[in-house]
């Protein structure tokens, strides 16, 4: 059986309804957006973004506009992109692209832009529409933040590959263990676990759609796992110390990860230890990422159990963040960020504990936040005795 990663039409009119009610309530006329995530969300167009602009054009009151440079045309219309297709010549190029964008719109009084779109193209924008008052605008990041049923769908295929990268990582280094050979590097464990992923994907999936991260993440042995963001190495697992899969994969533009600890060998008295503290940081973490607790308090009532056990100096970084079709997005599960979880958020829930000289622990489960409570969309097994090899 085939699994279609592309959204129905449906979902992209429902979509944009949503975010002209929010453009309503600011008193908005038009939108433009230039983030690619934005762009994908809004018209289903895919793409490697560049230097050359690309920007989706949304009135109130009219249909959608899709600028791209003319050698990205035929891409989005093979993508079948649900909104009028206007293509400038070249960037840097005799006629900016924002003013070939003016000459096929009907000018706004009042217009919003990104909060990620930069200085330079916020400036374009102003000298291309003089007549329109531009602000910043976070109309579409907001309804972002909730994920439709038929997003939540890929969201789940996605744990589904996520979780089978992390078996089939584990079951090259137990194979390399039980064979008595050389266990493999970080960087051959990274290559295998990634290639596995995509391999099913393209077997069971039509439509892929390309990402910049279709499948991948960061494997890490020993000391360099102490390190929460170090890229793979050369350097061989070891017998007797710990290992980290923190994967992740895309199924239509939309992430997950799944991250586990392990460790090759019975555990010493202290891995235990770290390795259990973690595990029940990221239950209790998890169980709090209900309707109406904000993102703060959940961070809170996660790492205090990692701080009541005595390792706070050992932490590195907050509970988690929200994932859609950005790996890392809002909101986030961390102090300072007040947002009310609401049902359809999807978030990671990952503590962590990095011990210098020896090593990190870290488990990691992406989160849908329902009307009954969280449900794990990763399912791989967090017990002690499930990540022992």
């Amino acid at each position: 059986m085939t699994f279609s990663q592309r959204l129905p039409d449906d979902f992209y009119s429902g979509t944009l309804d949503l975010v002209r009610a929010e453009m309503s309530a600011q008193g908005l006329s038009a939108l433009l957006l230039d983030d690619p995530l934005d762009v994908a969300y809004l018209t289903g167009f895919h793409h490697f973004p560049n230097e050359r602009p690309v920007a989706c054009w949304l009135p109130i009151d009219d249909d959608p506009v899709l600028l791209v440079p003319d050698l990205e045309r035929e891409y989005a219309a093979d993508q079948g992109v649900r909104a009028e297709i206007h293509a400038y010549p070249e960037f840097p190029g005799a006629v900016p692209p924002f003013a070939v964008l003016a000459g096929h719109v009907r000018v706004p009084g009042t217009a919003a832009y990104a909060p990620s779109t930069s200085v330079a193209r916020a400036t374009a924008l102003a000298e291309a529409f003089p007549a329109t008052r531009w602000s910043a605008g976070d109309a579409v990041g907001r309804t972002r933040l909730r994920k439709r049923p038929e997003e939540i769908v890929l969201h789940e295929e996605a744990a589904r590959i996520a979780d089978e990268m992390i078996a089939a990582g584990v079951e090259l280094v137990r194979s390399a263990v039980e064979g008595g050979g050389e266990l493999p590097t970080e960087n051959e464990l990274a290559a295998h676990v990634i290639a596995h992923g995509s391999r099913l994907m393209y077997a069971r999936h039509e439509d892929v759609v390309v990402v910049p991260m279709l499948t991948g993440g960061l494997v890490y042995g020993g000391p360099n796992s102490a390190q929460p963001h170090r890229l793979p190495g050369g350097d061989r697992l070891k017998a007797g110390e710990t290992f980290m899969l923190s994967l992740g994969c895309a199924v239509g533009g939309r992430f997950v990860e799944s991250e586990r600890t392990f460790v090759i060998g019975e555990p010493t008295s202290r891995q235990a230890r770290y390795y259990e503290v973690v595990r029940e940081a990221q239950e209790v973490g998890t169980e709090a990422l209900v309707p109406g607790t904000t993102c703060e308090e959940a961070n809170r009532r996660c790492l205090a159990v990692i701080e009541a056990a005595g390792f706070g100096e050992h932490l590195r970084h907050r509970q988690g963040h929200g994932i859609g079709l950005g790996f890392h997005e809002p909101p986030w599960l961390s102090d300072g960020d007040p947002t009310e979880l609401a049902p359809g958020m999807i978030l990671s829930s990952e503590p962590g504990v990095y011990v210098p000289g020896h090593a990190g622990y870290r488990i990691s489960d992406t989160v849908l936040v329902t009307e009954t409570g969280p449900r794990r969309l990763t399912a791989y097994p967090r017990e002690l005795t499930d990540v022992i090899i």
